[in-house]
């Protein structure tokens, strides 16, 4: 293989072995083999591993590409007498050199004449380098081992031995009880959470006449579930689904859109007469906002524009029987337009049912047959469908209206309450897995409101299972208007995606959004890197090395990753392309690491490397501007968070698509980005979650919703690190 120019690759070769039992042994790990990785299958003659951590040995080469296979083996000699060796068994290992691979295999060594028998971890990596790349990789490297100087700081060597981290009282090792370094969430709970309880409040049947989430709304919700409202709490509320709602914020004043991706956008108003002093006061509160730029941004200004009036404002109905993940899938659809930028809300029907009828309501009140119940359950659906649309009016984009709307009457019902509005989409599961169908329903029963008095588990089961039936009896598909459906989908057995009539950019970005969602349960850890020698300095960007405590916390990480994820053997490790992230995830084997670019931190453009007294000196109008609005300032000549989140989508969506755990090692304002999709935080908190160094955050992820877990292996060393 040639590169451009007739100038050959060259093959980079690593190996890696890694065993605690070595070091106890007093044993050096050797390689010996055909030239040029070893040059000689004499075992005097063999080369040493370097020792890179307690338990870890590494050596790396670069070889000419056009050669035979490479055959070396693995040997072992006592530390004090090189004379005694003991070569791995089994065939020689053969290293091809026309391709990039990572091989994961184990070396047995029979010690003791055969008595004990010692397992080394191997990992062997191959990459086709030109040239270029060797001469670039080679300039890094030395700058990187030679000292240097970074605004009047020295950078200094990283120490790969032992007898720094010995002689500073640092260990690396861990505890076999990862529980020992559990913390307090301060953000998101670790409880469980029933799904329907964090979607709207039903501001058509509160007292309080709105549908903000303050306490007294919580508690008439939460004491309406239980059972506990009295009939006559609804005489004089009932008005509102008869159009009893506040007026329209639109007969006043321009409608102000707000999608959180920059500058306003204003919706012609639909009446002449609007109050110019309020319009002025949301202007001039936002027109001094640097505009997020990307598809979004375009997206927004271009649905403003173009198009009737009812496709500004979109609808995802949701349709299935009971216990097909429905407002599941509406829970986590709600949360990724949220965190893209778009006002959105969820409306859960069941929601507005028990707050209406109580929840002590058997399975016949569910059945096709009973006029009353069929009457009461489209009144609730009305009423709910009256506050989306009420709320859209105030500048709201997307709707999620989740129910089972099993017939063509109920859908028709909405369609023509919808008409002229907003664009409906109907969305609707499917699920034939009998396995999956059971664990939903025991599931639903054991989290729902509706069963919350309910003693006898079992007869609450009977119970949804009656209900289902009788949804089952009268259960017509979508056939019509635009519609997506999900058969299938989580079962992880493939399943399909049927989609008509879809056309624009959102509803694009949300059928790629659901090709990608599945129930698997699996980890995602998050964890910023080890705390870097900029860090040290207070200074942002930048691409230095690690401190001694961030080599340190990567050696605690990698032992926290071989305990927390020794059975999950087809997880992977993300990093960014920058150094302190590699660096970070470098002690960790056993696993397939990828380097992302979108996983970079945020550019401080022309502020990368100077410290915020710096930038508040030298740059105070800089400084004033991101004091006044981090969400959307804009670093000179570099980015906002804004601008952060839109180039991290694709990484939102592959971490939905994974099936196996995910380590995801990056830097703070990534992760705040990262975290925040997935406890559901508006966009202008970002940049003020809280995200220390040297602690790990297990995000778990299933069919009973998002939780976490914090560990917290060490503490920053240096106060300013976690800045």
């Amino acid at each position: 293989m040639a590169s451009s120019g007739g100038i050959s690759n060259q093959l980079f070769i690593s190996v890696q072995l890694e065993s605690p039992r070595l070091a106890e042994l007093d044993l050096d790990p050797h390689l010996f083999g055909s030239h040029p990785v070893a040059g000689s299958w004499d075992p005097c003659k063999a080369l040493p591993l370097e020792r890179a951590s307690a338990a870890v040995w590494n050596l790396s080469c670069v070889v000419p590409s056009q050669r035979e296979p490479l055959d070396f083996k693995f040997l072992l000699k006592q530390r004090d007498d090189s004379s005694q060796c003991i070569v791995e068994e089994g065939p020689n290992r053969s290293l091809g050199c026309q391709s990039n691979e990572v091989e994961m295999r184990t070396a047995v060594f029979k010690l003791d004449e055969g008595k004990d028998v010692l397992e080394c971890k191997v990992q062997v990596e191959t990459e086709m380098l030109s040239p270029f790349d060797l001469a670039a990789s080679w300039k890094a490297q030395q700058e990187y081992l030679q000292p240097s100087r970074v605004r009047g700081a020295h950078d200094v060597t990283i120490n790969t031995g032992l007898e720094g981290s010995a002689k500073n009282g640092f260990a690396s090792g861990l505890e076999l009880d990862l529980e020992k370094y559990v913390v307090p969430t301060p953000n998101m709970g670790s409880g469980v959470v029933y799904a329907a309880n964090l979607t709207e409040n039903p501001r058509s049947l509160l007292q309080t006449g709105s549908s903000s989430n303050n306490d007294t709304a919580k508690d008439i919700v939460y004491n309406s579930t239980k059972g506990d409202s009295s009939p006559n709490h609804y005489v004089n509320t009932m008005k509102g689904a008869t159009g009893g709602h506040a007026p329209s914020l639109e007969e006043q004043r321009a409608m102000f859109v707000d999608r959180g991706v920059g500058s306003p956008n204003f919706a012609r108003p639909t009446k002449q007469t609007f109050s110019v002093s309020n319009f002025k006061l949301d202007s001039e509160a936002k027109q001094d906002m640097p505009a997020a730029e990307g598809a979004v941004a375009a997206a927004a200004v271009a649905d403003q524009m173009y198009g009737p009036k009812e496709d500004r404002k979109l609808t995802i109905v949701l349709v299935g029987l009971p216990a097909r993940g429905k407002t599941f899938t509406a829970a986590k659809l709600t949360r990724y337009l949220r965190w893209l930028g778009h006002e959105t809300k969820h409306f859960n029907v069941g929601k507005y049912r028990r707050l209406k009828h109580g929840t002590n309501q058997t399975a016949d009140f569910f059945r096709g047959d009973n006029r009353e119940g069929v009457e009461a359950r489209n009144e609730v659906a009305a009423l709910a469908m009256e506050d989306m649309l009420s709320w859209m009016q105030e500048g709201g984009q997307v709707g999620i209206f989740d129910a089972t709307n099993s017939t063509r009457i109920r859908r028709n019902m909405l369609m023509k309450m919808a008409e002229g509005k907003c664009k409906i989409i109907f969305l609707e599961t499917i699920c034939n897995d009998k396995d999956v169908l059971e664990r939903n329903i025991r599931l639903k029963v054991q989290q729902s409101p509706d069963y919350a008095e309910q003693t006898d588990f079992e007869a609450g089961v009977q119970d949804f299972k009656e209900r289902l039936t009788y949804y089952e009896k009268v259960y017509e598909p979508v056939e019509e208007g635009s519609y997506i459906k999900m058969i299938d989908m989580v079962s992880g057995k493939g399943g399909q995606l049927q989609i008509n009539g879809i056309s624009g950019y959102l509803p694009g970005r949300i059928v790629f959004f659901l090709v990608n969602c599945h129930l698997t349960p699996r980890p995602i850890l998050l964890t910023r890197h080890g705390e870097s020698m900029d860090n040290v300095r207070g200074r942002i960007g930048g691409d230095s090395s690690l401190s001694e405590a961030g080599q340190l916390y990567s050696r605690k990480l990698a032992s926290f990753v071989e305990k927390r994820l020794k059975s999950e053997r087809t997880a992977s490790i993300w990093t960014s392309t920058l150094q302190r992230t590699i660096l970070t995830a470098h002690p960790i084997i056993g696993f397939p690491k990828i380097q992302w670019r979108a996983l970079d931190e945020i550019n401080a453009g022309v502020c990368d490397g100077m410290t915020y007294d710096e930038i508040k000196k030298s740059k105070p109008e800089e400084y004033e501007s991101r004091k006044k609005d981090k969400l959307r300032y804009r670093y000179p000549r570099g980015e906002s968070y804004l601008d952060v989140i839109q180039r991290l989508e694709p990484v939102i969506i592959e971490l939905e698509r994974q099936r196996a755990p995910v380590v995801v090692i990056a830097h703070q304002a990534v992760l705040r980005a990262l975290y925040a999709y997935f406890a559901d935080k508006p966009l202008e908190e970002v940049p003020n979650i809280e995200i220390p160094l040297h602690t790990i955050i297990e995000i778990q992820m299933g069919v009973a919703g998002v939780q976490e877990k914090r560990y917290k292996l060490m503490d920053a060393v240096h106060p300013t690190a976690g800045l």
